[in-house]
């Protein structure tokens, strides 16, 4: 078996000195920015967040959860905006063409850098269409099976897949999400043969698992950890090299037989490219206050997904290096969006 490593995720470090940063300048930050001739008083009408797959999923729930403060805080409405379809790329045209004014965000995963790893043709420049507010969070992925599958472990999916090659398939929330990529990536990790189906969303993935329909999915830990908690879906390994504390029993997918093995899922806002710098500082300090809090913060840290603040800067670098890995991946395991 391969021993594939994915070093995507920041490391410890990295996202210490982010989240400093971000914290020590957003004690310096106004609620909002005064007019002035260059730029309006922000927010002056609702903001909207464009989120690229159905409700439910992190980059669902963490918007909606930031939204929510910022509503309160900023005594202005923010509006969840679902464009489901295409692994987020719909959404990200939406926001790629949108009047670069700070009105409206993109709530991005992997899936944002997966798409330029994978897609032949976009409809935007990943990088130069877009302006990083900040990272939100990360976490891992959890190894999902269905329930009457009869698989305990990594190894028992390896074999049961290789004893029936190209008949076990897995589930994504589309063409070039996150989930589409870990899953090819765990398929030529084991070397296994399985199809992919892709759906909506995360949501959907998880259900057509649970109901035997699909036989894995590499889920966001925070989208699935209450029903595996309940009994309701089994996760047979953790995509982090080491076990997550929510989960002690399950063992990670390196220890399973597949030694390096890594994958983690990051998500994040960002704004058209071209949005004025103060609204870019201003969104970022904001959100960075939000995900402090136990509402939004504590929450997302309770699913699993730890909140990782940066700067726009970071967040931009992190994102060019991102692509460029997942690229050399794509390439180098043969993983295209078909």
């Amino acid at each position: 078996m391969k021993d594939i490593s994915t070093p995507i995720p920041m490391t410890r470090f990295v996202r210490q000195i982010g989240l400093a940063m971000a914290v020590a300048a957003c004690y310096a930050a106004p609620a909002a920015i005064a007019a002035s001739p260059d730029v309006p008083k922000y927010p002056a009408r609702p903001v909207r967040i464009v989120i690229g797959f159905t409700p439910g999923g992190v980059p669902d729930v963490s918007a909606r959860l930031i939204a929510a403060w910022l509503t309160e805080s900023w005594k202005q409405q923010v509006i969840v905006d679902n464009r489901p379809g295409a692994g987020g790329t719909i959404a990200g045209q939406i926001v790629a063409g949108a009047n670069p004014d700070g009105y409206t965000l993109l709530s991005v995963s992997n899936a944002h850098s997966v798409a330029a790893a994978i897609y032949s043709k976009l409809p935007y420049d990943t990088v130069r269409d877009f302006a990083g507010i900040t990272m939100t969070a990360s976490g891992p992925a959890l190894l999902l099976v269905p329930p009457g599958l009869g698989t305990k472990s990594v190894k028992d999916l390896i074999a049961l897949a290789r004893s029936r090659p190209g008949q076990l398939n897995f589930s994504s929330a589309g063409v070039g999400s996150g989930s589409h990529f870990a899953g090819e990536l765990f398929k030529s990790a084991a070397g296994i043969d399985a199809v992919h189906i892709p759906l909506k969303g995360i949501p959907e993935a998880i259900t057509e698992t649970m109901a035997g329909r699909v036989h894995f999915f590499m889920s966001p830990l925070a989208s699935a950890i209450g029903l595996v908690k309940e009994g309701k879906v089994p996760a047979i390994a953790v995509t982090s090299l080491q076990r997550v504390p929510q989960l002690p029993a399950v063992p990670t997918v390196a220890e399973s037989g597949l030694p390096g093995f890594r994958w983690d899922y990051w998500y994040g806002i960002l704004a058209p490219a071209k949005t004025p710098r103060p609204i870019i500082v201003l969104l970022n300090q904001e959100i960075t206050r939000a995900l402090e809090q136990p509402e939004v913060g504590g929450r997302l840290s309770a699913l699993g997904a730890e909140p990782a603040p940066t700067t726009p800067q970071a967040f931009d670098a992190f994102i060019s290096k991102d692509i460029a890995t997942l690229t050399a991946v794509a390439r180098k395991e043969k993983i295209t969006a078909q």
